[in-house]
């Protein structure tokens, strides 16, 4: 079936800048020919008795199928009527389309109406002449220490020992054999480190009462918060063993160190090499959070409204596709979300719309320079590069990236950028 569109009525009202409300009509010939080939197709493949396959009469047909034939040859009617009409009126839904009214009487025109969304009309009448603060954070020695810590416990190890209690920051290992229920419980076996978590608080209180192999009975109740709903404010009865613990014995602050840690000849050339990613992580976080207040200053300066659809589609993709909610709580999520939703959404949209409007998409030339640089670090092949992000589907986030970066060096030539005072 093909609906010429030059036979269809079109109107379309604007419900909102983003809302548009479309009333179409078909011509009855054009629903009586739509009717007959849905007829004709049932009747090629239809078995009735009394008649051979193929060989029904159309209007027994109609008399024994006539309800659902007109439910077919209205959702076809429908379906490409509705397509031909956004495309003669030049409209790109960005939602689903939902039908308000139908007429659909023997012999008469179809008349449908049908509402959608529509991607937002955005006036851009400010690009610049914005005073934003740049925050600064100063890489100070006390930093580095506490990088280099880590640096030290990941190449620690653990070494048994048998003196003192058991503290935070230890590997223990005990047996939990719960008393409440079944006597054939022989427990079960768990090592972790105390202090990070990883056990109910009790547990670990549990476990720093005991010296080595010791062995006591506790109540252990389970916080509000806990995983599992249904164990939420209960109290079971356990036995606990204490196997044994281990302390990580830290490696000295030396060249030893630095030529573990990595590809370092001094603790020198580890600490400057420390001290270079903190300040380029510093450096990003504070180009992140000018990029937001730049973003919010245009936001403000030039307003517009966002479909609800948009907003809805951008909450479910922050608490997914199932999430494991009752549908109050569901609700309550989707509420709180939504505020900081809306301005997400708004943010995509003026950086498309400046995009658009100043001719800053990422160029080609600019992503294949891109690709050549990753190549380069990761001692690939731009062709590997371009396969890796076409597969992963991060080919566009590539593109975004860079077209950004366009965006907020433009924005910034025209802007008032001080730094902030070092924190």
């Amino acid at each position: 079936m093909s609906v010429d569109a030059s036979s269809l009525e079109i109107s379309v009202e604007e419900r909102e800048h983003w809302r548009r409300n479309m009333q179409v009509t078909v011509p009855a010939d054009v629903v009586r020919q739509e009717e007959a080939r849905a007829a004709g197709k049932l009747a090629s493949r239809a078995r009735l008795k009394g008649f051979r396959k193929g060989r029904v009469p159309r209007r027994v047909i109609e008399s024994r199928f006539g309800g659902s034939l007109r439910q077919e040859a209205l959702d076809n009617l429908v379906g490409e009527a509705y397509r031909k009409a956004l495309a003669l009126k030049q409209l790109r839904p960005i939602s689903e389309g939902e039908i308000q009214n139908i007429k659909y009487e023997p012999e008469e025109d179809l008349v449908f109406s049908i509402a959608f969304d529509i991607h937002p009309e955005i006036e851009i009448s400010r690009l610049g002449g914005f005073a934003v603060e740049r925050p600064v954070t100063e890489v100070t020695n006390e930093h580095v220490d506490k990088v280099l810590t880590r640096i030290r416990e990941q190449n620690g190890a653990w070494k048994p020992t048998e003196e003192g209690s058991p503290a935070d920051g230890n590997l223990v290992s005990v047996s939990i054999r719960r008393l409440d229920g079944d006597d054939s419980d022989e427990g079960q076996e768990y090592e972790f480190i105390l202090g990070q978590g990883d056990a109910l608080p009790d547990i670990e209180a549990a476990i720093k009462s005991l010296e080595p192999d010791g062995k006591g009975e506790f109540d252990i109740s389970f916080p509000d918060d806990y995983t599992d709903e249904d164990r939420r404010g209960d109290v079971e009865r356990i036995e606990l063993t204490f196997l044994g613990r281990k302390e990580l014995e830290l490696p000295e602050l030396g060249d030893d160190l630095a030529k573990q840690a990595g590809e370092f000849e001094t603790l020198d050339d580890l600490k400057a090499s420390v001290r270079d990613d903190l300040e380029k992580e510093a450096g990003n976080q504070a180009e992140s959070v000018l990029r937001g207040r730049l973003l919010d200053l245009l936001v403000e300066a030039n307003p517009f409204d966002v479909p609800v659809s948009m907003v809805d589609r951008y909450i479910d993709g922050v608490i997914g596709e199932e999430p494991k909610l009752e549908p109050d709580q569901l609700q309550d999520v989707q509420d709180s979300i939504r505020p900081e939703a809306e301005k997400a959404v708004k943010r995509i949209l003026v950086l498309d719309r400046i995009a658009e409007t100043q001719a800053l998409a990422a160029t080609d030339e600019e992503i294949d320079s891109r690709v050549a640089q990753i190549a380069e670090v990761n001692n690939s092949t731009p062709e590997n590069i371009y396969a890796n992000l076409q597969k992963s589907g991060r080919l566009e986030t590539l593109k975004r990236e860079l077209t950004e970066q366009k965006i907020f060096s433009f924005i910034e030539q025209q802007s008032e950028i001080t730094d902030g005072t070092a924190a």
